[in-house]
């Protein structure tokens, strides 16, 4: 008799299954549906529906032509893939070498895991952080949207706990043969972690695209903000830039301005995410189990 995981389903279950899986995928796909299609939208579909349009007969890239215009929005653009690409480089270098040395036996090696684990997980509040910043001379600087997250707490725990089940074996025959830490982290270790250092990246790259309060604290001039803090402006505080910020006289409706920048701030980093996709998986499972 063969086990119940290796029956075959029933047509009925197989149906049920169906059902709720498709239940599921119209929640996700309606509303990004809605967001592509009233980015689209002509002011008179807007109106004609009343808000937010699900399929536009008059289908336009006046919001999109609004939003870059005025050239505020490839300003903001060009902010974020510097802060979110030279962040992650940043915080991926500075995790990885954190990590690879408290993940080998040292003198004094787990107070000195304590005492970062304690520093990561017991951050600092706002006031402390906005003075540090302050007196580092990063007020209105893009480099206060990417050092005071350049290290991760769970990224790090990720990272060590993989490079702990890297075999001691094969560290200590290439210490043998003369290697460094340094060659041994770069030609061993690093070979070995591409999943869960992919997945790593993507943790940072997401968050660092994400971020906005960052700006929101230390930055006064509005050439430097993200694109998330223009995002932030058009829909969670309901309102619009003005026709001179952007270029345009008069300005498209402000619900498809809206859906246009929620478009322009997803899609970016949602084609990163495939090419990494086959590591996510793997990458976590294998950083966060050890065994």
């Amino acid at each position: 008799m063969r086990p119940i995981w290796k029956e075959r389903p029933s047509p009925g279950y197989q149906a049920i299954k169906a059902l709720v899986l498709g239940g599921f995928a119209l929640v996700i796909v309606v509303p990004i549906l809605v967001v592509i299609s009233t980015s689209l939208a002509s002011d008179r579909d807007i109106i004609d529906a009343g808000g937010y349009v699900l399929w536009p007969s008059h289908p336009t890239f006046k919001a999109y032509q609004t939003l870059f215009s005025g050239g505020l929005m490839g300003r903001a653009i060009l902010v974020s893939v510097f802060v979110t690409v030279v962040g992650t480089a940043i915080a991926l270098a500075v995790t990885i070498a954190l990590a690879y040395a408290t993940s080998r036996p040292v003198l004094f090696g787990r107070p000195v895991l304590l005492m970062v684990l304690f520093t990561l997980l017991f951050a600092p509040g706002i006031i402390p952080m906005f003075l540090v910043v302050k007196q580092l001379g990063l007020l209105d600087s893009l480099w206060s949207l990417i050092l005071p997250g350049a290290l991760g707490a769970f990224n790090f725990v990720v990272l060590r706990t993989f490079f702990m089940n890297v075999p001691g074996e094969l560290l200590e025959s290439a210490r043998i043969d003369g290697a460094s830490d340094f060659v041994i982290l770069r030609r061993i270790v690093l070979p070995l972690s591409k999943a869960v250092v992919a997945v790593v990246g993507l943790f940072y790259a997401v968050g660092f695209w994400n971020a906005f309060f960052n700006a929101l604290l230390y930055l006064n001039d509005t050439s430097k903000w993200p694109v998330q803090v223009i995002l932030r402006t058009y829909v969670l505080q309901g309102k619009s830039l003005s026709a001179d910020q952007l270029g345009v006289h008069p300005p498209p409706q402000p619900q498809s301005l809206q859906m246009a920048v929620v478009v322009v701030a997803l899609v970016p980093i949602a084609m990163v995410y495939p090419f990494l996709q086959r590591h996510f998986t793997k990458g976590v499972i294998t950083g966060a189990v050890k065994g």
